[in-house]
C-alpha cells in the first residue's frame, strides 16, 4: 500500500517507486518483499480495471475525492482479489481493514469495508 501511495501522491512511475522504495523503507524478508512487489505490480498494471470496480461500488464518491490512503488501500485489496485467487475474499478484506485501522481515519473503516464487500460479492461466481 505504501508503494501505491508513493506512486499516487508523488506522481511516480512504478519503476521510479521500485528504484527508491526499498532503500527508504529498510530491509524486508524476501517473502514479504516479493508479495509486496507482486501486489504493487498487479495494482499498477490493472489500475484502470481496479479503479473502474472501485468507482462502480463507491456511490457518491469519486476516486479522486477519496483520501489517498483509502484509495490506494482499495487498489491494493482489489488487486489481490483479482489476481490472488487462492486468498479468500474475507481474508483480503480483513487484512485491508487491519491496515486501515493503522493508517486511515476511523470513519474510513466502514466505508472501505462496504466497498470491498460489494466488489467481492460482484466477483463471486453466479
Amino acid at each position: 500500500m505504501q508503494m501505491l501511495f508513493q506512486a499516487d501522491i508523488g506522481k511516480q512511475t512504478p519503476d521510479e517507486v521500485r528504484a527508491t522504495f526499498w532503500k527508504s523503507s529498510g530491509e524486508a524478508e524476501p517473502e514479504v518483499r516479493g508479495f509486496a512487489e507482486d501486489l504493487f505490480r498487479v495494482a499498477t498494471t490493472r489500475q484502470d480495471e481496479i479503479d473502474k470496480l472501485i468507482a462502480q461500488n463507491s456511490k457518491h464518491w469519486r476516486l479522486e475525492r477519496m483520501p489517498a490512503v483509502d484509495r490506494n488501500l482499495l487498489r491494493m485489496a482489489v488487486g489481490e482479489m483479482l489476481d490472488f485467487k487462492a486468498t479468500p475474499f474475507p481474508v483480503v478484506i480483513n487484512e485491508a481493514l487491519e491496515i486501515a485501522q493503522r493508517y486511515c481515519a476511523t470513519e474510513s473503516i466502514n466505508f472501505l469495508n462496504g466497498i470491498l464487500d460489494a466488489i467481492a460479492h460482484g466477483m463471486l461466481p453466479k
